[in-house]
């Protein structure tokens, strides 16, 4: 994986974190989820993203 590819990648899962937590904050205000369970979700979803973040950083190949 190149640094260009690490970006398309960041910026697209920046782009999916952003519209779940749009998402989630629709179904709070509707009354489907409750603020507990937006907050577990929200907090699943940050642990995801430092762990894809993480894995991809390894897998950057150093310019040599």
């Amino acid at each position: 994986m190149t640094q260009k590819q690490r970006l398309i990648y960041s910026i697209l899962i920046s782009l999916v974190v952003l519209g779940t937590m749009f998402g989630l904050s629709y179904l709070q205000n509707t009354g489907a989820i409750s603020e507990k369970t937006f907050q577990y979700i929200a907090i699943a979803v940050a642990v995801i993203v430092v762990v894809i973040n993480g894995i991809m950083r390894r897998k950057v190949k150093p310019n040599r």
